[in-house]
């Protein structure tokens, strides 16, 4: 269900819903998949403390924010949505915190407006640049390719209860013993009208750029002061692509590994993860 402390602001031609918290520079916190702004409920307090206004908005296409038509996908509209929250909220410039695909919509803000990201911490993603599907990789992501079977993929989604959802949770973090409550807000969203067809919508996107060989902003270099987290659990991530990953940035680059945790180590392992984020922005 909505959230009453949601908040909606107009962005990039579409109506985003959001939640908030604190007073300070902007700290824009961006959710992946299959996940929404509520998976930012147990840092925005802390965040905010540390002196930053907060925004977790729920991405194009997950309700409550608007489904964009036409469909609207791929990575540069991503980053423009990055860029136009931004301006919207009111500043020129903004600390940005991606997973997931918000990771990747952080990237390609970054690469299109560098001025107007302060810093980037990325979660679960490494560089797009230096993304690479080989075989172990494709197993991993192996969504990506079940995916594109459209009508197959929205109807196991939609008729499933989205039990799709549990079994996406337990593969990707093996070690955490998640709850169904944990699941409540990306369940209750993709029951929406729309949501299912938006949220695969990213991936249909993704492969229909990389078949048409389209300008890959996100995959040029990024000169803004980045750290990257990741799980060295994460069953949708080989962590043999972050050694590639320095080779990928012109500005201050480094990358932690949390132990034990998975692709959702910002939930799975909190403290750990606000410890390393707060030390980054205190630099």
């Amino acid at each position: 269900m909505q959230d009453e402390t949601v908040n909606i602001i107009e962005a990039n031609g579409l109506k985003f819903a959001y939640k908030e918290a604190g007073e300070g520079p902007l700290l824009l916190c961006l959710h992946g998949y299959p996940d929404t702004a509520d998976t930012w409920d147990e840092h925005m307090p802390v965040l905010a403390q540390a002196g930053y206004h907060v925004v977790a908005p729920y991405t194009r296409g997950y309700w409550p924010t608007q489904i964009p038509e036409p469909a609207a996908y791929a990575n540069i509209d991503l980053g423009t949505d990055v860029l136009a929250l931004i301006e919207g909220l009111g500043y020129a410039e903004a600390v940005v915190l991606g997973h997931d695909w918000g990771a990747l919509a952080a990237y390609t803000a970054a690469n299109l407006a560098p001025e107007k990201i302060s810093k980037l911490i990325t979660v679960a993603i490494p560089h797009p640049r230096v993304l690479r599907f080989t075989p172990a990789v494709l197993w991993r992501s192996r969504h990506f390719i079940t995916y594109q079977f459209r009508r197959l993929a929205v109807w196991n989604m939609k008729h499933s209860n989205f039990k799709h959802i549990d079994a996406i949770y337990r593969r990707w973090s093996p070690n955490w013993d998640f709850a169904e409550q944990d699941l409540k807000a990306i369940k209750s969203s993709l029951a929406q009208p729309g949501v299912v067809e938006a949220v695969l919508g990213y991936y249909w996107a993704f492969a229909e750029r990389r078949s048409s060989g389209g300008p890959r902003v996100s995959g040029k270099k990024t000169s803004v002061s980045t750290l990257c987290l990741v799980g060295d659990a994460d069953g949708a991530l080989s962590l043999d692509v972050m050694e590639d990953t320095p080779s990928a940035f012109t500005g201050e680059y480094r990358y932690e590994v949390l132990p034990e945790a998975g692709h959702f180590l910002h939930r799975e392992a909190p403290e750990r993860f606000l410890e390393l984020v707060l030390n980054f922005l205190n630099e």
